[in-house]
């Protein structure tokens, strides 16, 4: 893999990760607080999810990368990368089945289900019910509650973290290269936290409809995340294969 193609593939699954319910669900939830935005308490919050999935991506690079410096022939052998296509397609088949009219409708009863215990949450973690000391300590302890959630779905993450140890450069650099992954991974949310404070009167209802799409379809938006996972590993595995060459 071209350093040009490895780049492209990090920014991307990157993207796809600034998606999920930590990196961007919460963060428009949280810009949705009427009147002044807490910044300080945004930042704490996204940068506390930031530096989680860093300090993750570390102990796991480190453990891939002694993991493959002793099974590298075995994961480069035909009957690995035929194996790898198996389940690259099963993960597109997979989020074709989570994506369905009666799944959607489920997670829409739900969201609706929880919508004043959200607000009662927005509340506090703002700060608009307690003190500046326990909503920060909140909101730590909500970033840390959606890391955890995420770790059985953070295949983006992982997949970009084997692309590092299998393609990257050596340390430090890859380790700069994960630093970055995960600060583009929260730059969307960056951005609508500049959105929010330079233009809100403009961006109030786009931000609301965000708000109410992201709870309507995030079981939509996670099957997308597993089949585009999936896609990436089936491209790999059939470039890796040599079928096409």
């Amino acid at each position: 893999m071209t350093l040009t193609a490895m780049l492209f593939t990090l920014v991307l699954l990157a993207l796809i990760d600034s998606t999920s319910l930590g990196t961007l669900l919460i963060p428009v939830w949280l810009l949705m607080t009427p009147g002044r935005v807490r910044v300080d308490r945004f930042l704490i919050y996204i940068f506390t999810v930031s530096g989680c999935y860093f300090a993750i991506g570390l102990i796991i690079m480190f453990g891939t990368d002694s993991f493959l410096k002793q099974y590298a022939p075995l994961m480069g052998s035909q009957p690995f990368l035929l194996g790898q296509l198996v389940i690259g397609i099963l993960l597109m088949i997979v989020s074709q089945l989570m994506d369905t009219k009666k799944s959607r409708a489920r997670a829409a009863e739900r969201a609706g289900s929880g919508e004043g215990t959200i607000l009662k949450w927005r509340a506090r973690v703002t700060g608009e019910t307690v003190s500046s000391r326990s909503s920060i300590s909140i909101l730590i302890g909500l970033a840390l509650t959606a890391v955890v959630l995420e770790l059985g779905t953070m295949l983006p993450y992982l997949a970009a973290i084997g692309v590092l140890v299998s393609e990257g450069p050596a340390w430090p650099m890859s380790g700069i290269l994960l630093l970055g992954y995960c600060f583009v991974m929260i730059l969307p949310s960056l951005i609508l936290l500049a959105g929010r404070l330079l233009a809100y009167p403009v961006l109030k209802q786009p931000l609301a409809k965000m708000d109410r799409w992201l709870v309507n379809n995030a079981q939509n938006a996670t099957a997308w995340i597993v089949g585009i996972v999936g896609f990436l590993l089936t491209v790999n595995a059939v470039y890796d294969l040599g079928w096409f060459q």
